[in-house]
């Protein structure tokens, strides 16, 4: 798992502030898409919260995590808030608005 989970954290690295990817996009961009569960996984796990930004990863319906291992839902919805991120009240983010195009800084489609 550890060559996996070192995939999964690059990919949570590079996900800019203000913005959020899903389980699944991180899990593709990692290198398979059948990686969701795991990418769950990995982020409880994190060894380095402060570096590696979980708090930036939801499900695919923009749900916050509601087991979110650094201080719970509340935790995750005010780090998100911080960085501009506003969660509706059903505990969502508008991925619509906030959904990371998965691309490094200054990358072009």
């Amino acid at each position: 798992m550890g060559d996996t989970f070192a995939r999964i954290y690059d990919v949570v690295r590079q996900i800019p502030r203000g913005r959020v990817a899903t389980y699944g996009q991180v899990a593709v961009l990692a290198g398979n898409a059948r990686w969701a569960r795991v990418v769950g996984y990995a982020l409880h796990a994190n060894p380095e919260p402060g570096t590696i930004p979980c708090h930036r990863v939801v499900d695919r319906s923009g749900r916050l995590a509601p087991a979110f291992a650094f201080g719970g839902e509340g935790a995750q919805r005010r780090l998100l808030a911080e960085e501009g991120v506003t969660t509706r009240e059903d505990g969502t983010v508008d991925l619509s608005v906030y959904l990371w195009n998965g691309l490094k800084e200054g990358e072009t489609p």
